[in-house]
């Protein structure tokens, strides 16, 4: 299995698929991606067949409208979603569509679209999720300081059999899913997810994603793997903007974004467990360093975004002040 997949290496065969990845394709069972740019008043559809998704705005404002599959007819519901101009510059507005849905999208202005899935049994109806209702954390501390938008995890969006989604954003210079941590086969991990991770990277304005950006990507494997069978893993990865990362297995993080860039990433996660869950195991070689976030404080430039747009850095400060 490829786990690194630079930009323009998952893209589908139709313009504007940029990101086209099924389980079948990566080699696994449960999560997906497709990434999509939406021409100007072009629609976009698509059959969800077997899996679950989110529509989820990077870019620009989408008109979701969705049809049990094969039904005809008017739609079942339709959502405008506001979106955003950049992941870098608000929390989105987001729809969930069931499987065996037929999906149409269409943006008046043009839209990047994501649209993480999983695989699932039940049909459940499409379902709109404010972005005033996204819970919006800070994980970490010091350097290791990030924003975490956890719009469709367990007990903030709990309308999905199997999908779990957040997005993180990663001031430039900082390090991400660290200590690096694992949820995978292996003892002690409570449950198991497939995980995809697409980065967005800013650049010098600190906003529109580009290319000339970078950050990096860690994921590796342990003597527990080897002795249950799983594949070994030794990544570090350049990536860029829309660069996709797959975990199959084994440790994660960190991801370090580059000073002067800072980094986004949307995680995408599923797996076997009868319970949608987002636990982990830390490296115990690393999980120390959890101790001492308490002392050392946030980094005042998370959260970057809130559903109200980006958030100043001088405000965060005098609010952590008056605590």
């Amino acid at each position: 299995m490829t786990l690194h997949l630079p930009f323009g290496s998952a893209a589908g065969t139709t313009p504007g698929d940029l990101v086209t990845l099924a389980p079948q394709d990566v080699g696994w069972e449960w999560s997906g991606l497709s990434v999509v740019r939406l021409e100007p008043g072009v629609p976009w559809s698509v059959t969800t067949g077997d899996a679950e998704a989110f529509v989820l705005p990077l870019t620009g404002s989408v008109r979701v409208e969705v049809t049990p599959a094969g039904a005809g007819g008017p739609p079942e519901a339709g959502f405008d979603l506001v979106g955003r101009a950049s992941v870098f510059e608000r929390v989105t507005d987001f729809a969930y569509v069931g499987r065996d849905s037929d999906v149409v999208l269409t943006s008046r202005r043009g839209a990047e679209v994501a649209l993480p899935s999983a695989r699932c049994s039940t049909r459940l109806e499409p379902r709109y999720g404010p972005a005033e209702g996204v819970p919006v954390e800070v994980r970490g501390a010091g350097t290791a300081s990030r924003q975490v938008t956890n719009f469709g995890v367990p007990g903030a969006w709990d309308h999905a059999e199997r999908l779990v989604c957040c997005e993180l954003i990663t001031p430039p210079g900082n390090w991400s899913s660290y200590p690096p941590h694992k949820h995978d086969a292996t003892r002690p991990c409570p449950t198991v997810n497939e995980e995809i991770y697409l980065y967005r990277i800013a650049g010098p304005d600190q906003v529109t994603p580009s290319r000339e950006g970078f950050g990096f990507h860690r994921t590796y494997t342990g003597p527990e793997h080897e002795a249950a069978g799983l594949a070994p893993i030794d990544l570090s990865a350049t990536v860029r903007d829309l660069d996709v990362v797959l975990v199959p297995h084994g440790y994660h993080g960190p991801s370090v974004a580059a000073p002067g860039y800072p980094m986004y990433y949307l995680n995408v996660l599923a797996g076997p467990a009868a319970q949608r869950s987002t636990a982990f195991c830390d490296d115990p070689a690393h999980a120390w360093l959890r101790g001492t976030w308490a002392a050392e404080g946030a980094d005042p430039r998370v959260p970057a975004t809130s559903a109200a747009g980006r958030v100043d850095v001088a405000s965060t400060l005098r609010e952590r002040s008056l605590r």
